[in-house]
């Protein structure tokens, strides 16, 4: 369990409702500085409900957020902190990138609006740019570019401005399987290059299982399970979380031995066997 006094992000007893319906209920999470935290669940479960009220783009019926050492919404104490003070960075499922700016000025976008001056600017901007690997598309305009080159413009704009966390809504529901898969080894290795706290919402178990440190699993507006990817898989606490997660059979491993036909493989939460005709496609991972 994180302290709640060495978390980035605290929500305490989150309630959002449209109308009569409620969306989330009771919700409460520590996430710890560094840590990449998923809200999994089916469409309809709250997970993107509770990532926007996070962002300040719903506002909480009860309950209370704090990031970093801020109290950024208190239905109790009347506190709502725009989303723009609240020291976080988005990447959307779309691209949300600008026709009419070229890259470096789509990754510039924030730190300009926050009036920084022009050198730091520039150096924070490339460096965000090198870290997803498009400095050197940096005079280009971002509608030239493929999806994925367009969502790594999107993760770079998010992490320029050194926010506390960053918040990603789906943002791989929109490419196709092999970039996907490209996509989301890439945001787990800046991720933990960079050490910021993230926020991933997916309705996708083999992207929770494989990207995430732990896993909220959601149902009906409830939080149903928290724990890190091996204790979701290897011990579900209900049915639901039983059923729903074991659909997923995909996972990111490594070959460590081969005896005949059989080969070792180790996965994040344990170690598999599979047949070298199974393996005959893949590569080292």
């Amino acid at each position: 369990m994180i302290d709640a006094q060495s978390s980035m992000v605290e929500i305490n007893h989150l309630e959002k409702r449209f109308g009569a319906e409620i969306a989330v209920e009771d919700f409460n999470l520590s996430v710890g500085k560094g840590e990449f935290v998923t809200l999994l669940g089916p469409s309809g479960c709250g997970k993107t409900t509770t990532l926007r009220s996070i962002a300040g783009l719903e506002k909480l019926d009860a309950g209370e957020i704090r990031i970093g050492q801020n109290i950024v919404v208190s239905a109790d104490k009347n506190i709502f902190l725009d989303p723009e003070k609240r020291e976080i960075g988005m990447v959307f499922q779309s691209y949300a990138v600008w026709p009419h700016m070229t890259v470096f000025d789509n990754v510039a976008y924030g730190l300009r609006v926050r009036g920084t001056k022009a050198s730091d600017l520039k150096k924070k901007t490339t460096y965000a740019l090198e870290l997803v690997g498009l400095d050197h598309l940096a005079d280009r305009f971002a509608t030239k570019l493929s999806g994925g080159q367009q969502q790594r413009v999107a993760l770079a704009r998010a992490i320029c401005y050194e926010p506390n966390v960053i918040l990603f809504d789906e943002p791989l529901s929109n490419l196709d399987a092999k970039l996907r898969e490209q996509m989301r080894d890439e945001i787990v290795k800046l991720q933990k290059e960079v050490g910021i706290t993230s926020i991933f919402v997916t309705h996708d178990q083999s992207e929770a299982l494989v990207m995430s440190d732990r896993i909220v699993v959601m149902d009906k507006a409830v939080i149903q399970q928290i724990g890190d990817p091996k204790s979701i898989y290897s011990n579900p606490v209900n049915s639901f979380v039983a059923n729903f997660i074991g659909v997923a059979n995909l996972f990111q491993g490594k070959l460590i031995g081969v005896e005949g036909t059989e080969c070792q493989i180790e996965i994040n939460f344990g170690n598999a066997l599979a047949t070298k005709k199974l393996l005959s496609t893949g590569g080292d991972n």
